[in-house]
Order: C-alpha cells, then structure tokens, then sequence
C-alpha cells in the first residue's frame, strides 16, 4: 500500500536523522522520543476529531457508513493515544526519573481522555447492533470532543513541561531549523501511518460487513 510505505520512509528517515543529528543538542537530552512522541500525540488528536466528524455526520444526514467509519477512527486513534502514553512515560523517565506522575496536568489529562474513549467501545458492545447504536455512539463520541481541547491545552499551561515547550508560542514555532525540518517529517510519517492503519482497518470492516450480509 503506497500510503504505508511512504509512512515507513518518513518515520524511517525522520527518526534517522532524529538520532544521527538531533540528539546531541541542548534540550533534547531524551534524544529522538521527542521526534515520536509529539507527531504521535498529535495524530491521535486528528484521528479522534476525524471519528467525531464522522459522529456528526452520521446524526446529522442517518447514512450508516458513518458509523463504521467514526468507529474506525476512534479505534485507531485509541491506538495512537496509547503509544502516546507509553511514549510519554518513556520521556518520563529519562526527563524526570520516573514513568509517572500524578500531579503533572499533561499526563493526567491525556489520560482521562483515554480512558473516555475506552469506554466508549464498552457502551458501544453492550448495546445490540443497529440504527440505535450507532447514534448513541456517535453523541458519545461528540461529547469526547471537549476533553480534546483541554487536553492540547495543558501541555501549554503546565507549569512544568513534559515537553521541551509548547510547539508553538506567541502564533510562531517555537522550534526552529534543522529540528523544525525533522520533526516535521516525523509528523507526516505518523499522519500517513495513522492514515494508512485507518483505510485499512475500515476496508477490513467494510468487507466482513458485507460478507454477513451474504450469509
């Protein structure tokens, strides 16, 4: 699939350059997690306000197909918010010499924002499949919207940052040059393999859908 292997080159070369180049400079003593955990973080964001559009469009127009495809999204942006995590704990660790710590707004609230969209595939499977569903996981989905938000905006009023600092400041990067260039190719890496993961579980879906409908 030419969407996975551009990922693979991306994320591939990005991250090679992250820990030929980068990872010697002043402020990135965690080397290339910050290259991972960012475009990481941030695909997972796109890819749940994706499922959330997808939610609004199903109420808004009752075409099915949305249904399927919110549900896509969310999963696989459930995915991308556990590596987000796991990736988080890593820096964790290697900024602070711990993998967690409650009081530290960033994390906490990430992880509320998990945990929400966890829940959503335990309403979603207790209910029976149809019609009824589909609509109340969809208003689940748009209510998670909100901690979205919340969520991006702790990183920037923390009062001390997990991150290196906020990516932007004052309408500017706050990084800049050969860091600006990596980081950005380590972010359209993660935005194609979560493209990628997302058309082909949503193919997947789509064709086991139609095979119990032949049965």
């Amino acid at each position: 699939m030419p969407l996975a292997f551009a990922a693979l080159v991306l994320l591939g070369g990005g991250l090679g350059l992250a820990l030929l180049w980068i990872g010697e400079l002043e402020g990135f003593a965690a080397g290339g997690i910050f290259f991972v955990h960012v475009p990481v973080a941030l695909s997972a964001y796109a890819l749940l306000v994706w499922g959330a559009w997808k939610a609004l469009r199903l109420l808004w127009t009752r075409d099915e197909r949305y249904d399927l495809e919110s549900y896509t999204g969310i999963h696989v942006g459930l995915i991308f918010a556990l590596l987000t995590l796991v990736t988080g704990s890593i820096w964790a660790r290697a900024e602070w010499g711990v993998w967690w710590d409650w009081r530290d707004r960033q994390l906490v609230t990430f992880l509320i924002l998990f945990l929400f969209y966890s829940a959503y595939f335990m309403l979603r499977y207790s209910l029976e499949q149809g019609p009824a569903r589909a609509r109340i996981s969809a208003v689940y989905a748009l209510f998670g919207v909100v901690l979205i938000p919340v969520s991006f905006l702790a990183v920037r009023l923390a009062e001390q940052f997990l991150h290196r600092t906020p990516l932007i400041r004052a309408g500017r990067p706050d990084i800049e040059g050969t860091v600006l260039g990596v980081f950005g190719v380590c972010f359209a890496g993660a935005l194609a393999l979560a493209a990628s993961m997302y058309a082909i579980e949503l193919a997947g879906k789509r064709l086991d859908a139609r095979l119990q409908e032949a049965r």
